[in-house]
């Protein structure tokens, strides 16, 4: 799984990542500060299922504290957008197509209103950043159909001429933007265009597809960043009314960041995504770093959390709908190495017990048997529906 961090420049955005996964991304007040696409590791938090079984697991990717397993997750932070960027302004271009691999995008937004269109930094609450929602919209359909306009006159004739199948067509030119020939064959249902040639669809008609396109594929949650400024917290809730159709969290992508910094240098107590702090050597800390810390108890208070883990969260798990699955045994939960409960997996809505057999092992999916829901201790069949924290059992033939 890929998630791209897009937004404008100095909105946070290159903070947000930095505090999701600790990578050394440059910060800096100027616009296009990433001119290469930072890379990283974040991770999702899934209640463990190791209590219920009285083990202690031993992931071998990510970590778990206090019950709380972290699976991990790609993340790429591509350069500020400014509008204009499908045409190439602000080297647009190069940063898109950076995102042609994302599952889905977190946009950052500066939601106390001080930083304009432009990415330039302005007093407090004079821009609406509503704009930016909108915006970022535009230059995404815009992106989208710019990509199938360069060959669409030429495909569309050829497909025609060919007599080939349209989904699977489309499906296949377009795969590298995550198209598939299932989305597509729905779409072209329920936009009335399946009753006319391919040659035939209108201009707008083709908008209209490479749009729900661009959002199935590409779907959007907004971290409202600097939630922690006076005034913001007001205009994030004013944002949620708006938009109704997006999962739009409040966040303080600075606070989270400091927190794990504390943390990593072991003078806080810290969970990503917790309501709250704990001192660990009171003398370490200066004045200034209690002064800090104190501002961002009380953020927490407020919010319940600096909202950083809750984007990462709600994207993978809401938006996308994904699930955490848990390979394990009836008599054994340890692999070879005697390591308990070592792998959870993110998977996609829909996801059967077959098809977890094949995310394990191509091996385990070609001679699958039967699968064992762990805790009812039951068997189950290649079609049976998975759940968000199930734990299965794969039995396959020798």
């Amino acid at each position: 799984m890929l998630i791209g961090v897009i937004g404008k420049p100095n909105t946070g955005k290159s903070t947000f990542f930095r505090a999701a996964t600790l990578a050394d991304a440059e910060i800096a007040n100027y616009p296009f500060v990433t001119i290469k696409p930072n890379q990283g590791i974040g991770y999702v938090r899934v209640k463990c299922v190791d209590s219920e079984f009285s083990v202690q697991c031993n992931p071998r990717e990510g970590y778990c504290i206090k019950g709380e397993r972290f699976v991990p997750v790609r993340m790429i932070d591509v350069a500020g957008l400014v509008p204009g960027a499908h045409e190439g302004k602000g080297m647009g271009n190069q940063f898109l197509d950076d995102l042609r691999q994302a599952d889905v995008l977190i946009h950052v937004i500066d939601c106390s209103g001080s930083t304009n269109e432009k990415g330039e930094p302005v007093s407090a609450g004079s821009y609406d950043p509503a704009n930016d929602i909108r915006f970022l919209e535009n230059e995404l359909d815009l992106w989208y159909l710019g990509i199938f306009r360069k060959v669409w006159d030429k495909f569309a004739r050829q497909v025609k001429q060919e007599h080939q199948e349209v989904g699977r067509a489309i499906a296949k030119q377009f795969s590298g933007l995550k198209v598939t020939e299932k989305l597509v064959d729905s779409l072209i249902k329920s936009l009335g265009l399946a009753e006319l040639g391919i040659t035939e669809w209108s201009d707008e008609q083709l908008k209209a597809l490479v749009r729900e396109l661009r959002m199935a594929t590409k779907p959007i949650i907004i971290a409202a960043n600097k939630v922690d400024i006076d005034g913001a917290a007001d205009k994030c809730r004013r944002l949620q009314e708006e938009f109704k159709d997006y999962i739009i969290v409040g966040c303080s992508a600075e606070s989270e960041l400091a927190l794990k910094e504390a943390a990593k240098h072991k003078l806080i107590s810290y969970l990503p995504g917790d309501s709250k702090i704990d001192i660990i050597d009171a003398e370490k800390i200066n004045d200034r770093q209690k002064k800090g810390l104190e501002f961002i108890s009380q953020l927490l208070a407020r919010q319940g959390s600096t909202g950083v883990q809750q984007v990462l969260d709600d994207a993978v798990f809401k938006l996308l709908g994904y699930i955490a699955i848990f390979p394990g045994g009836v008599g054994k939960l340890q692999d070879a190495d005697g390591n308990y409960l070592p792998d959870c997996f993110l998977m996609p809505p829909g996801t059967t017990a077959l098809d977890f057999a094949y995310r394990i092992h191509s091996d385990f999916g070609d001679n699958f048997i039967k699968a064992i829901d762990v805790r009812k201790r039951i068997p189950v069949g290649k079609d049976h529906m998975l759940k968000h924290r199930d734990i299965i059992e794969i039995c396959s033939r020798k």
